[in-house]
C-alpha cells in the first residue's frame, strides 16, 4: 500500500471523528451573544444601581481531558490601562454542567465543589457586575469558561486576577467566551 493511500485511509478515520467533535460553548439563559447586559447583572454602586447577581451560565461540548473549570468575567474597555477584572473562579469541577445565577454572590457563594472566587478587580472576591464611566462608549464584557488541564489550581484566595490568569493560561486546553455589551 502506497504512503498516499495509507494517509487517506487515515484521514477516512479521523475526519468523521472530529466532524462530530461537540464545540465548546458556553451559554446563559439571560445573556445574549454581542447583545446589552440586563440590569440585573450591573454593579450596585460607584453610581451604578444594578441588581449586581452573576448571571447563571453554562458550558458544552468541554475538550477531552478537561480535569476543571474556570470562569473569569473581564472588561477589556476600562480606562484603566489593564482592563478590570469582575469576577474570577477557578477549581470549578469538571463535572459541573455550569454555574447557578447568584453563585458569585460573596456573602453567600453557591459555588460548586470546591470552586473558588478570587478577588476581583472591585478589591473583593465574588462577582462584581458592569460599571463603566458615565458617557464612555458601551464596554464589552467577556464571559470565558476554560478548561483546564489539571483538578486544582492552588492559589489563596486573595490572588490577584492576573496571577490566577497567568495559571488558568498555563492549564486551559480549550476557552469559550460570551460577550455582552454595557454602557451608561
Amino acid at each position: 500500500m502506497s504512503m498516499k493511500s495509507i494517509l487517506a485511509s487515515a484521514m477516512l478515520v479521523v475526519l468523521p471523528a472530529l466532524a462530530s467533535a461537540e464545540e465548546f460553548r458556553l451559554t446563559s439563559p439571560v445573556l445574549e451573544a454581542d447583545g446589552w447586559l440586563p440590569a440585573g447583572q450591573v454593579f450596585n454602586g460607584f453610581g451604578c444601581a444594578g441588581g449586581n447577581v452573576s448571571p447563571a451560565l453554562a458550558w458544552h461540548g468541554l475538550p477531552p481531558g478537561t480535569k476543571s473549570i474556570a470562569v473569569t468575567l473581564y472588561d477589556p474597555d476600562a480606562p484603566t490601562g489593564s482592563g478590570w477584572w469582575h469576577w474570577v473562579v477557578i477549581n470549578i469541577p469538571a463535572e459541573a454542567a455550569g454555574l447557578a445565577e447568584g453563585a458569585g454572590d460573596a456573602a453567600t457563594p453557591r459555588l460548586p465543589g470546591h470552586a473558588l472566587a478570587l478577588r476581583s478587580d472591585f478589591g473583593t472576591p465574588g462577582y462584581g457586575g458592569a460599571c463603566p464611566p458615565p458617557g464612555d462608549k458601551p464596554h464589552r464584557y467577556v464571559f470565558t469558561a476554560y478548561a483546564l488541564k489539571t483538578p486544582h489550581i492552588d492559589l489563596p484566595a486573595n490572588a490577584t486576577a492576573a496571577l490566577a490568569g497567568f495559571m488558568i493560561h498555563a492549564n486551559a486546553i480549550g476557552k469559550a467566551t460570551l460577550t455582552v455589551r454595557y454602557g451608561r
